[in-house]
């Protein structure tokens, strides 16, 4: 179980980080190309959730986290023992939601830098918390899909 929250608190270390460097070393809607045409560093602020949905709307998204994190820890010492996949899922789900918890307690915004062009099409802003989250989303498919096989081939060998 530590090994969970080690790997909590690095997402959340490297998230919190590269944003600060974000924060203190651009201006808000500066941008970096890195590979030009492709991926940028920049400076956005997210008020809302993901894609900018429910812009401005703080204290709902203060008390979903709190909810959401409350759950998530229950899940990781419920679910987390069985299986290294779903812990390490929720440890990411868990990191990814405290990391933007932290930025809308702090900046009253999520702060956003990883831009990426896909052919013309400029996908949404994103951090770091955000691709915890994403990651430990398809994580939990996979690891739903593998349980499911599991549970299947255990029916038909009884």
């Amino acid at each position: 179980m530590v090994r969970n929250y080690l790997l909590v608190l690095f997402v959340i270390i490297v998230d919190q980080w590269t944003k600060w460097l974000v924060v203190t070393k651009m201006d808000k809607h500066e941008s970096v190309p890195i590979i030009e045409n492709f991926f940028y560093i920049t400076s956005h602020r997210n008020e809302g959730a993901a894609w900018g949905i429910l812009q401005g709307k703080m204290g709902f998204f203060y008390v979903i986290t709190i909810i959401v994190v409350i759950g998530l820890i229950y899940l990781l010492h419920t679910y987390g023992k069985e299986s290294k996949l779903m812990a390490i899922s929720l440890s990411l789900f868990l990191a990814g939601a405290i990391g933007n918890f932290i930025d809308r307690l702090v900046n009253q915004a999520v702060v956003d830098f990883l831009d990426f062009y896909i052919f013309t099409y400029n996908y949404p802003i994103f951090n770091i918390a955000d691709s915890a989250l994403v990651v430990g989303a398809i994580m939990l498919i996979i690891g739903m899909f593998l349980e499911e096989k599991r549970s299947k081939n255990g029916k038909k060998t009884t």
